[in-house]
This record gives structure tokens, C-alpha cells and sequence, in this order.
């Protein structure tokens, strides 16, 4: 025991005999927000496997600076380098089936503005529908074949079946939610914009007609100023 403990304490590798297929298998699902400056772009990367589902959402939530455009550049690659799928658009959403195991790349660009900083609400993931464990497929296969063989009803394949199907629903839900969060978070800063927009502009329509209403209010008391006559002098309008 003692030998054991101390080759798990030095033991670097933490998984010797576990293949990248066992350590990255599984679905998954990363939601944040990155701010881009004029001109920079972002690159992101995410383990895939082949045949398996890939997609990825995203959202301008707010832009400031000079020259303001909300259209951000969105492409993926895959672990060879090979362009996938690219959107340019203020919003959009990449869905495709993996072809090569790896690491694949997400790059987000803001080239349309030179001037302007944008933030930009990400949702990406993989998820399996048909979801097996490589280190059992031949545990898998020999117990299909006994239960082809005896022709009967294995109820714990069945619950596991049920289970992973409501574990995918409820992925995609939280997948669909998160898009709707998205919505919503960039209709709130659109709102707070418009809402600090109408305030400026109010308060300078106000003091404009202010300063207009007290210039003419001066310039038509200048019209009836009177001045002391003589009897020489006359009146004149």
C-alpha cells in the first residue's frame, strides 16, 4: 500500500492506459462573453469527435466607439486547418457534423471596425446521440449476442437507453435556452442605450428651447425701448 501511494503521489501521467477518446468523450456546453476591440480577433478551440455533432451561437450584445457596425466575422476549422463554416452577421448559429477527430477552431473576428469595441455572448458545444463507451464496445457486443441468443428482455439496457435520451432533451434545452438568454441580455443593452440616448437628447432640446425663448424675449424688448423726448423730437417707431 505504501508503494502504491507513493507511485500515485510522483505518477505525472495521471492516466496511463486511457486513450484521448475515453478522456474527452461526452457532451458538453460553454456559455460566456468576450469584449473584441477594433480590428482584434479571438480564437478558441474545442475537442470533437468524429461523427459526432458540433455547433456553435453566437451574439453582438453592445458596440461602442466611431463607425459603429454590429456584423462580426465567425468561422470554424477543423483540427487540419480546413474552413468548416464562416457567418458574417450581427448574430448566427454553426451546426455540423464532425469530420475529423480534434481539436477544432472558433475565431472571432471584428476587422468591420477599426474604432469600435464590441462584446460578443458565445454559446458552443458537442453533444452524441449515439453515445458508447469505446472501452465497452466488446462488452457491448458479446452481450447483445447472449441476449439474441436467449431472446430476452434486458430492462437495465432499457432505463440506460431512457436515461441518455432524456439526458440529450435536456441538453439541447439548456442549448436553446441559452440562445434565448442570449436575446435577451443584448435587448437589455439596446434598451439601456436607447434609454440613455433619449436622456441626452432630451436635456439638449430642453436647454435649447430655453436659450431660443430668452433670446426672443430679449429681442422683443429691445423693439419697444423708449427713449426721453424734447419737443423738437418726435416719437418714432
Amino acid at each position: 500500500i505504501l508503494g502504491w501511494e507513493i507511485v500515485c503521489k510522483y505518477q505525472t501521467r495521471p492516466h496511463l492506459n486511457i486513450t484521448d477518446q475515453e478522456l474527452f468523450w461526452g457532451a458538453d456546453q460553454y456559455d460566456f462573453s468576450v469584449v473584441l476591440r477594433g480590428s482584434a480577433t479571438e480564437c478558441f478551440w474545442h475537442f470533437a469527435h468524429h461523427g459526432e455533432k458540433f455547433y456553435l451561437s453566437f451574439l453582438v450584445q453592445w458596440v461602442t466607439g466611431v463607425g459603429q457596425d454590429r456584423h462580426l466575422s465567425v468561422s470554424v476549422n477543423a483540427p487540419s486547418g480546413l474552413l468548416l463554416s464562416t457567418v458574417d452577421d450581427a448574430k448566427g448559429q454553426i451546426s455540423l457534423e464532425v469530420k475529423e477527430t480534434g481539436f477544432h477552431q472558433m475565431c472571432l473576428s471584428n476587422f468591420h471596425n477599426r474604432f469600435s469595441t464590441m462584446q460578443v455572448f458565445l454559446s458552443f458545444g458537442v453533444y452524441y446521440d449515439n453515445y458508447q463507451d469505446p472501452s465497452k464496445s466488446k462488452e457491448e457486443e458479446e452481450r447483445k449476442k447472449e441476449e439474441l441468443s436467449k431472446d430476452l428482455n434486458n430492462t437495465l439496457d432499457i432505463i440506460q437507453t431512457a436515461t441518455y435520451k432524456v439526458e440529450n432533451r435536456v441538453f439541447h434545452m439548456f442549448r436553446y435556452y441559452s440562445f434565448s438568454r442570449m436575446r435577451k441580455s443584448a435587448d437589455y443593452f439596446l434598451l439601456q442605450f436607447n434609454s440613455q440616448y433619449i436622456t441626452w437628447w432630451s436635456t439638449a432640446l430642453s436647454l435649447l428651447i430655453i436659450t431660443s425663448g430668452y433670446l426672443q424675449l430679449l429681442f422683443l424688448k429691445s423693439l419697444f425701448v423708449s427713449k426721453p423726448c424734447t419737443e423738437d423730437e418726435k416719437p418714432r417707431c
